[in-house]
């Protein structure tokens, strides 16, 4: 992030064999959302000089992670006009400027192309855009601070189409901004944006049709929209500041609701399935662990939560369970 905020994408040389192997890194989390990449011919071992940089590359400001494909990086920055910057946890900031998308040569790091707007910004640590780019069949979608979600051609950098949450659904952005990535999965995009009724929404990821929208809450909350399968269902979750919540990702239809309420409004992580269990955490006594039950029309109870001060919960980062 310190990175990012100093204004450079910067590559180094991990890989020690020409003939090495590495997926693709299309999206939040991975090609699966799982934390998991696969690759050969990592270096396992740093020299004592460290790793090699290949190149480097001034961009603006942000908190946007990187998705790599097809040896393109693609990624999100701002370019600040006026106002000051200020990491205020408990106020906002306005800033004046243009937020970018920026596709760059993961050989060169030289910029391919941009597309950029204008955008001001009225919120709290206000230091660009925070979701990562979701790069899925030729298309590369975008989620702004303030709610304006692009796809654009991922070779040309040509607007597809696009919505604004504030204009089109008279949401408010969240307090520290829009930060839930976006999630494909088959033809559809799954998007958190807010407004009555709306604060998960789903559109056709090739023409921004609107398929349906669910879910209503005074806070929108930041976890990204994820995935999961149980007993051959699938179920997409959405967890906002009132509740975790599985909805039949064709319909937005609701499953199951379980009242899940982090501290601040911070929901934030995303929620890990373990086999027939959820592990969901946040800051306060919100860590919680949930056992899924059903098979087409799914359920789940809470096993145990945890409580303040037993442990250390996950706040910001989403955990990995192995074992």
């Amino acid at each position: 992030m310190l990175t990012r905020i100093l204004s450079a994408v910067t590559a180094l040389l991990i890989f020690g064999l020409s003939n090495s192997f590495a997926e693709d890194w299309p999206q939040w989390l991975g090609p699966d959302r799982s934390s998991e990449w696969e690759a050969s011919g990592i270096v396992d071992v740093f020299p004592e000089s460290g790793l090699q940089v290949e190149w480097r590359t001034p961009i603006g400001l942000g908190y946007s992670g990187p998705a790599v494909v097809n040896d393109k990086v693609y990624v999100m920055d701002y370019l600040k006009k006026s106002g000051k910057v200020e990491n205020n946890p408990g106020g906002a900031s306005s800033l004046q400027g243009e937020e970018r998308v920026l596709c760059l040569s993961a050989e060169t790091g030289k910029v391919l192309w941009e597309y950029k707007y204008n955008r001001p910004y009225d919120i709290s640590y206000p230091a660009g855009p925070r979701c990562t780019p979701t790069v899925a069949d030729g298309k590369v979608y975008s989620l702004g601070a303030e709610g304006n979600l692009t796809c654009l051609d991922a070779e040309t950098g040509k607007l597809i189409w696009k919505k604004d949450f504030q204009a089109d659904y008279q949401a408010k952005t969240p307090f520290w901004g829009h930060s839930a990535s976006p999630l494909v999965d088959g033809d559809t995009l799954y998007c958190l944006v807010g407004g009555k009724d709306s604060l998960a929404v789903a559109f056709n990821k090739d023409t921004g049709e609107e398929l349906w929208r669910a879910l209503d809450n005074a806070e929108t909350g930041y976890c990204p929209p994820t995935m999961i399968t149980h007993n051959g269902t699938k179920q997409l979750l959405i967890w906002h500041p009132g509740s975790l919540n599985s909805l039949n990702p064709e319909n937005g239809q609701v499953y199951w609701s379980l009242p899940l309420k982090p501290g601040f409004g911070m929901s934030v992580t995303v929620p890990r399935q373990q086999g027939d269990y959820l592990y969901v955490s946040a800051i306060g006594d919100e860590a919680a662990w949930i056992k899924l039950s059903g098979d087409s029309k799914p359920a789940a109870e809470v096993v145990w939560k945890g409580k303040p001060r037993s442990a250390l919960f996950c706040c910001n980062s989403t955990p990995y369970i192995e074992g």
